[in-house]
């Protein structure tokens, strides 16, 4: 039986800001793809660049792992690759399951990035009758009713909901209540979880809302700046004054 739910990183304990931790995964992918073009070493200035940040918070972050680099050299990339890879957890197995395997549950099943970045999905579960046995990513799904013995026998900390809003709340008691202590949630709905368990929302529609917004700002000062090379040349073209002293309007064409 797997050891996910008995074994927590030390993160925490060692007194890593959450900050911190959100950025080790960006890191981790930085490093992971110079490793496999065989890059021996790196500096603070290009990791941080390929890992979208600035160079003085990511030797701040480095810190927190004792590690500082090497003056002139850089940064081992494997000995990188190693820690954070053990500060997150990721040098053991961690069983996940995922429930709801409709279009968005059966996506994330057949998502390849799993086995190679520490996670196995140990079974898929969804409350239609139909789905049960059907494979899926060559998993066969089962159904909710065998939820807490699936949790059990699997040994497994880390649920995926990705069940339609009404069902979330009812599915995450049960797998909070089977021994499941993070959650990815990715019904539209906030969970209400006890002390001791964590949650990370991934909203879609949230992010295409902030897209969308960045989109029409993007298009409100382009429109800004088109507009104020006529009103510019409507002031210079408009010096002459009618008589009564007033600028003549400006008539459409």
């Amino acid at each position: 039986m797997a050891t996910g739910r008995t074994h927590r990183p030390a993160t925490r304990s060692r007194g890593i800001p959450e900050a911190t931790v959100a950025r080790l995964p960006l890191y981790l992918r930085a490093l992971t793809a110079l490793s496999e073009r065989s890059v021996p070493t790196v500096s603070s200035e290009e990791l941080a660049a390929a890992a979208g940040v600035n160079s003085a918070k990511l030797r701040k972050d480095f810190s927190y792992l004792g590690s500082y680099g090497t003056r002139g050299v850089g940064y081992d990339v494997e000995y990188l690759v190693y820690q954070i890879s053990r500060e997150l957890g990721l040098t053991q197995d961690w069983p996940v399951v995922i429930v709801g395997i409709g279009n968005l549950g059966a996506a994330l099943a057949n998502y390849g990035g799993f086995a190679s970045r520490g996670f196995r999905v140990a079974a898929l579960i969804d409350a239609d009758p139909a789905m049960a046995g059907k494979p899926v990513a060559g998993i066969p799904v089962q159904h909710t009713d065998d939820l807490e013995k699936i949790i059990t026998d699997n040994g497994v900390s880390i649920g995926v909901i990705a069940t339609p809003a009404g069902a979330a709340q009812q599915v995450c008691d049960r797998l909070v209540a089977a021994g499941v202590t993070s959650i990815l949630n990715f019904a539209p709905t906030v969970l209400s979880v006890p002390d001791g368990v964590d949650v990370r929302k991934v909203d879609l529609s949230i992010e295409l809302q902030i897209l969308a917004f960045h989109e029409q700002r993007k298009a409100g000062e382009e429109a800004s700046g088109e507009a104020a090379v006529p009103a510019a040349v409507t002031r210079e073209e408009s010096t002459d004054q009618g008589p009564d002293g007033e600028h003549p309007a400006v008539m459409p064409a």
